[in-house]
């Protein structure tokens, strides 16, 4: 039998114990507040600062800040409320073998589920779902667990993950997903061996913008305060859907500038402006989006400590490069072996320089960012032709194409752009 969503008032009241709790002093890894626009030197501590782990949202000291209310009136019928026997059933007793991934919340498995219902199906028949499970000892994790149901129950979006619905049954407090077969960005980017296509990352780069821009733009802003690559889930088309809202924020109203709050998320990722103030805006996000900007056009890690200490963090290493055309394709993931968009590659550079603004203000909105991405989906002017038509030109077998390495995987050592000469 469908039982539908109808327990908010329960909700707020299991989360009101754990959430107002009383503050606690900042951890170790803390770093003295000072203003929103910050120089270059300020810039470098707080870099140097994220060679430390961040806390994981789960591990973040209990602040008495209050849970966010719902962005909109509840609308519970959008929602079903699943009985744990139900969802144990339907994940096959929780099975290690199918489970989809852990994060700070817990684990993710992969369940089904009869059609518009909360009726286990068998392996293969009825609806394929990811059911996350709260582990019990967390109870920031339980807020979080609030936040969600807050969030996606009301929020609804072509680029934002489906919440079917939720279990909060005694101490269990399980959600379900529908299932994004392509898993995320993070494992497409970092742990295949076949790359991501050119094409595919930029669609992947539009899709979630246009998710946050949609959330940025709702009637009462929210703030997502946590978008990375392992947070971009992929459908088996590679469109893009934000996922994982426990740490969303209700953005500033009215004359407000900035919601003050406790600092979460993940180093390499967050503002450094947020990091050292605790002062929350959109163009924070937009920050995070430069960083997972330069990891789909580079390949490389937000932070990957097994480089070299100059090249650890993604930003301090790219940011040389990104205004210099000369030198800008000496990041491009060699992976890709110039099947790229030359023209994309540039405008792609500009728009994470211009995320990665070291003054707030000056970051454009992320619907500019959609506005940028949208021409960029359909460019054919590849590098790959651009390099063999100049080897085709006479006098230039010998020298083969300037500005090209002879094995696109080598590191490039580029005395000027790909089309050295060409028109931009």
């Amino acid at each position: 039998m469908e039982n539908k969503c109808g327990c908010w008032a329960v909700l707020r009241r299991g989360v009101k114990g754990s959430c107002n709790s009383s503050a606690s002093k900042h951890s170790a890894n803390s770093i003295p507040r000072t203003s929103l626009v910050y120089d270059a030197a300020t810039e470098t501590r707080y870099l140097n600062a994220s060679n430390r782990e961040m806390c994981a949202p789960t591990d973040v000291q209990l602040s008495s800040e209050p849970p966010d209310p719902p962005p909109s009136e509840p609308t519970p019928h959008q929602l079903l409320q699943f009985k744990f026997q139900e969802l144990k059933s339907a994940t096959g007793n929780f099975r290690p073998d199918s489970i989809l991934g852990e994060g700070g919340f817990g684990y993710v498995f992969k369940g089904w589920i009869e059609e518009n219902s909360t009726a286990p199906a068998r392996p293969g028949t009825g609806i394929t779902v990811a059911v996350k499970s709260l582990k019990q000892d967390g109870l920031q994790g339980h807020r979080e667990w609030v936040a969600e149901v807050d969030f996606l129950g009301q929020l609804h979006h072509p680029n934002l993950v489906k919440l079917i619905g939720y279990c909060s049954e005694d101490d269990q407090r399980l959600l379900v997903y529908e299932f994004m077969t392509r898993g995320s960005l993070e494992n497409h980017l970092f742990r295949r061996t076949m790359p991501l296509s050119w094409s595919s990352r930029m669609k992947i780069a539009l899709g979630a913008a246009k998710g946050l821009a949609f959330l940025h733009g709702s009637r009462e802003p929210v703030i997502y305060r946590d978008f990375k690559t392992s947070n971009i889930l992929l459908d088996s088309e590679f469109n893009a859907k934000l996922s994982d809202f426990g740490l969303a924020k209700a953005g500033p109203q009215g004359d407000k500038t900035h919601v003050s709050t406790r600092v979460v998320g993940t180093y390499g990722y967050a503002a450094p402006e947020y990091v050292m103030t605790g002062h929350l805006t959109s163009k924070s996000d937009v920050y995070s989006f430069g960083v997972v900007l330069l990891e789909i056009l580079t390949g490389r890690r937000s932070m990957d400590k097994k480089r070299p200490s100059g090249e650890q963090n993604l930003v301090t290493w790219a940011r040389p490069y990104l205004n210099d055309k000369r030198k800008l394709y000496q990041i491009v993931d060699p992976r890709l072996e110039l099947n790229y968009s030359i023209k994309g590659v540039q405008k792609v550079s500009q728009l994470a320089s211009s995320c990665l603004n070291r003054d707030p203000k000056s970051r454009p909105s992320m619907d500019e960012v959609v506005k940028v991405l949208t021409p960029l989906q359909d460019l054919n002017d590849m590098a790959i032709l651009s390099y063999q038509s100049r080897l085709s030109q006479p006098g230039r077998r010998r020298k083969k194409a300037e500005g090209f390495p002879s094995n696109p995987l080598q590191p490039r050592t580029i005395s000027g752009s790909p089309l050295n000469g060409g028109k931009n």
